[in-house]
């Protein structure tokens, strides 16, 4: 696989990314479902370093349902950035409806994560309903990070519509199967001039590290850690490899070649 051979400025230890105007310095963010309870999640979420967290709106509680317990009870937002995401929607209309009760729970809140799904065995998504959707939400000041395809020119159009950052697939939600596309991804991030992160299709740490060796801003993942066997620890791996694969990016690959090459040549030698 060929990685990106021109890498951005290297900046210093204090590296930070920059969405909807707020600086991060974690370039992992985590999702929320899938964990066995809600000590689990918070216990995860520690670990990974993450700042920002996903919750999707129409499974998670987050007081719209009372008698239940409250994720921000365990993640409270004073702590971290809360990106509710449309997960389970399956056209523009459900999207919005999602984005507007998430705005109301969390007191006028309009950073989301974007997500129309195409149907229930690929959760592949619905690009022309996200485009849709993204008009809609663009225009009532919403801050949208966008799940879609690996497309470069649907990548270009949700950014040129006003989205804060895009999130292309890795790979199919909840597959595991890492980077399946790098070219495209590659591409993506040669031509954007928003923060560009993997989402969905991480299965381990070398996947993370691979997509932020291409250059990515960061990489979005929730199953990959809350069904790994140990997801505590998977949480602390991910968080490396992110650092690692962002250093690495940083200071620039050596170029693939066909034969080898010595470590210590041979110009110079006296015998």
């Amino acid at each position: 696989m060929q990685m990106n051979t021109q890498p951005k400025p290297s900046t210093p230890s204090t590296d930070v990314f920059t969405v909807a105007g707020k600086v991060y310095r974690s370039r992992l963010l985590i999702g929320t479902g899938k964990y066995k309870d809600l000590n689990e999640t918070r216990r995860a979420v520690e670990a990974s370093g993450a700042e920002i967290v996903t919750v999707a709106i129409r499974r998670t509680n987050i007081g719209q349902r009372k008698d239940e317990p409250n994720l921000l009870e365990v993640l409270p937002p004073g702590q971290y950035t809360i990106l509710p995401n449309t997960a389970g929607c399956y056209n523009a209309d459900e999207a919005v409806r999602t984005c507007r009760l998430a705005r109301e729970l969390l007191d006028d809140h309009r950073l989301v994560k974007l997500e129309v799904l195409g149907d229930e065995r690929t959760l592949y998504p619905n690009v022309t309903e996200t485009l849709k959707a993204t008009e809609i939400l663009i225009k009532e000041d919403f801050q949208v990070m966008v799940y879609t395809s690996d497309d470069p020119l649907i990548a270009k159009r949700l950014e040129e519509l006003g989205c804060v950052a895009v999130m292309p697939l890795g790979a199919p939600i909840g597959s595991g199967l890492g980077i399946r596309n790098p070219y495209n991804i590659l591409s993506i991030v040669e031509n954007a001039g928003v923060p560009i992160l993997v989402d969905a299709g991480v299965g381990t740490a070398s996947d993370a590290a691979i997509a932020m060796e291409l250059g990515c801003d960061g990489v979005l993942m929730n199953t990959a850690v809350a069904h790994a066997k140990n997801p505590v620890l998977m949480a602390a791996a991910m968080k490396k490899a992110v650092q690692a694969g962002r250093e690495a990016y940083l200071a620039g690959r050596i170029p693939r070649k066909r034969f080898a090459s010595a470590s210590s040549p041979l110009e110079g030698l006296f015998f």
